[in-house]
């Protein structure tokens, strides 16, 4: 069983019965869940004072060796206050010393594509305590995939998509895509060449989830990337004033501009069924026409 440390480096937890349930239930599997605190920490609608949540970042790089897990609470927003003080040196050096799962998704992704740009350090991109360890019901595809991510060196996630056959190899990274654009043009975005872009959001409109793959378009990112794959994009629903401008209409549309594939349909974001994602690790896409598989590996596990 393992131990997993709690870091809440974002908002505010408001749904504090969930994270107690979500502690119970790992609890219930024979896990221990320390730094509990955190989950009730508060500062206006962070989760503590800039310093507070700092200092549990850069803490990560002297948590006893008995630690396997270091799981988010929640995302919200947060973590691009502390970039700037992040002891990133001191981190990467730490973590390849004794390399270390630490897991969570959405503001979470700032400080991921910072250790993968800054250090070279894989995270995974997957649940979180509230939101999903916490749910009411809990989701067996997350909490299966979730423990397979992190303990099989080589593992495989497939899905249905209707996008042209391709296949594909390099580093696969991404995640939450407001906190990639967030990133675009400072030190923290991982210079990726040839890699399989992975991105999710929630609650943006197609024309929002347009503009913000289009500023990475204009950015020469997309097109230096062998694949684009796309996550869950729910939250929103079109309207009449949207006139058949669909998610999918605003997929094609941005096919026609790159010479890459374009795949969509991957159960990965802020949904209760998510795929775990090791941010950093290779990647080997094919996809037949019908069904993808992307074959993951490199990345740590479970000692």
């Amino acid at each position: 069983m393992s131990l997993i440390h709690l870091i809440a480096p974002s908002g505010y937890c408001v749904n504090q019965q969930a994270a107690a349930r979500g502690i119970r239930r790992l609890e219930q599997y024979g896990h221990q869940v320390v730094n509990q605190q955190a989950v009730a920490r508060r500062f206006q609608r962070f989760a503590g004072t800039d310093s507070e949540r700092l200092a549990e970042i850069n803490h990560l790089a002297t948590l006893p060796s008995e630690i396997d897990i270091v799981l988010a609470v929640r995302g919200g927003y947060g973590v691009s206050r502390l970039l700037e003080e992040i002891d990133f040196s001191r981190l990467g050096a730490a973590l390849r010393a004794r390399p270390q799962i630490i897991c969570g998704h959405s503001d979470f992704t700032a400080f991921q594509l910072g250790l993968l740009a800054q250090c070279g350090t894989i995270t995974f991109s997957g649940p979180m305590l509230a939101g999903n360890f916490g749910a009411e019901e809990q989701d067996e595809f997350t909490w299966r995939h979730f423990w397979q991510a992190i303990s099989e060196p080589e593992f495989t996630v497939s899905w249905k998509s209707d996008a042209a056959a391709v296949r594909a190899s390099g580093t696969v990274w991404g995640g939450n895509l407001a906190m990639l654009i967030s990133l675009v043009g400072t030190p923290w975005l991982p210079p990726i060449e040839g890699g399989i872009l992975v991105v999710e959001d929630i609650n943006e409109h197609p024309f929002r989830v347009e503009r913000m793959l289009l500023q990475l378009y204009h950015a020469g990112i997309l097109s230096r990337q062998k694949a684009i794959v796309l996550g869950s994009f729910n939250g929103t629903t079109t309207t009449d004033y949207d006139a058949g401008y669909t998610f999918e209409e605003m997929s094609k549309i941005l096919q026609q501009r790159l010479n890459i594939p374009i795949l969509s349909g991957l159960p990965f974001g802020h949904e209760p069924q998510t795929v775990t994602l090791p941010l950093g690790a290779f990647g080997e896409l094919e996809h037949d026409g019908e069904t993808a598989r992307l074959t993951l590996s490199g990345h740590p596990t479970l000692r």
